[in-house]
């Protein structure tokens, strides 16, 4: 049976395997319990404060991925959920195994995975009108696909509708250790309703390989959220959604950030800002739409050509690159517009030791393969375009992240 949907819908960071990881796997470590262990857990606390979100005991929990933790949450609450649209890829799926209804709201012009916040009091609105009951809103404030920041001052409004309107906030703060400038200002909804807010992570953006599954979840420091955060627990256990004793250790490990975890972020994300402003700069030339990265390692472009649809562009695109593109639809965006997210991981090379070069590099931009793959890029976007060009100015169209 052929899945209708990719394995994995996220970004690939396209980094080496980092030399912390394996000396850090205890073979003997017996399985972390649900939820985590004691020692994870404190682990897990220490991350959260040095990022000025302080917790107490029992405010954490830890799972193997975003996807099983996600599932926990909602299983956990009632109500239905809203999205973002477009939103991380891997979200609607999991909420659909519930067989809970979905109410999306579109992102505005300014970039992020945060809805609109008038459009959020009126989708809810509606949504109550006929029926609907919608409670919980799931948030990004480092937007996948496009690898935008939500503006504090938009994410501040959108809080206060979201309070106004009664919704719990579930926070996917995955991407929020990869912003490629310091001068880029991004908050946390749990610094604004620290009693409403959920944060989520999944530490393979950063911290552990892309590969191996580990999250993190942080609850309001409230009644409720210790419910919530037990009820959570119970069904991570019901579903046997433990981390491994290996990798629940060398996970441990890294949630302290010692300086080999941080100096390798730290490259990590220089090699994502200087390749992801490199390959938007090649798509734009191409004739599309891109908003300019400013976190993480993907870019969400549109096109022009005539008649070309999201899934055509995905397949078009897939095609010419040799590797994974998804289209805007896998997002929630609408299939008509022509609009697909690249990982720019993918550019830093195909192997082990050609990712280890292109991190290692002064220059990433100048390492052959690297410079190779950026100039494939603009070669397979130049054939999509053909001669139709962009069908509106930069900017127009239906919101997504090209436009």
């Amino acid at each position: 049976m052929r899945l209708a949907l990719p394995y994995d819908l996220r970004p690939d960071p396209g980094l080496p395997m980092p030399a912390y990881w394996d000396p850090r796997l205890d073979r003997s470590a017996a399985a972390q319990p649900p939820g985590g262990g004691i020692r994870l857990l404190a682990a897990a606390e220490g991350y959260w404060a040095r990022r000025g979100l302080a917790v107490e005991p029992g405010q954490v929990l830890a799972a193997p991925g975003a996807e099983p933790l996600l599932l926990a949450l909602l299983a956990s609450t009632e109500g239905e959920p809203v999205l973002a649209r477009p939103s991380a890829a891997w979200q609607a799926p999991v909420v659909r195994l519930l067989g809970r209804r979905i109410h999306t709201v579109p992102t505005p012009a300014e970039g992020g995975g945060v809805p609109d916040p008038i459009a959020l009091m009126e989708t809810v609105r509606r949504a109550r009108a006929d029926g609907g009951d919608p409670r919980l809103l799931v948030l990004s404030a480092v937007d996948d696909p496009s690898g935008t920041v939500t503006p504090p001052e938009l994410l501040h409004e959108t809080c206060e509708a979201a309070a106004e309107a009664g919704l719990l906030i579930v926070s996917d703060e995955t991407y929020s250790d990869t912003l490629h400038h310091r001068r880029t200002v991004l908050l946390s909804p749990a610094e604004m309703l620290p009693d409403h807010t959920v944060v989520v992570s999944d530490l393979g953006a950063t911290l552990v390989p892309s590969s191996v599954p580990a999250a993190l979840a942080r609850f309001p420091g409230t009644v409720h959220g210790a419910a919530w955060r037990r009820r959570t627990a119970e069904v991570l256990a019901a579903l046997r959604a433990v981390q491994s004793g290996p990798v629940g250790a060398a996970t441990t490990y890294v949630l302290t950030e010692p300086a080999e975890v941080t100096e390798f972020r730290a490259a990590a994300n220089r090699l994502h800002a200087l390749v992801a402003a490199a390959a938007a700069k090649v798509i734009i030339e191409a004739g599309a739409v891109c908003r300019p990265p400013q976190a993480a390692f993907q870019l969400y472009p549109t096109v022009g050509a005539a008649g070309l649809r999201a899934a055509g562009l995905e397949d078009r695109l897939a095609g010419a690159l040799g590797r994974r593109v998804l289209g805007g639809q896998r997002f929630g965006d609408d299939p008509f517009e022509p609009r697909v997210r690249i990982d720019t991981g993918a550019l830093n090379g195909a192997t082990e030791t050609e990712r280890r070069i292109a991190l290692a590099a002064a220059d990433p931009l100048s390492v052959p393969h690297v410079a190779a793959a950026v100039a494939a890029l603009a070669e397979a976007f130049a054939e999509p375009l053909g001669e139709a060009g962009v069908s509106g100015p930069a900017g127009t169209g239906s919101r997504g992240g090209g436009g």
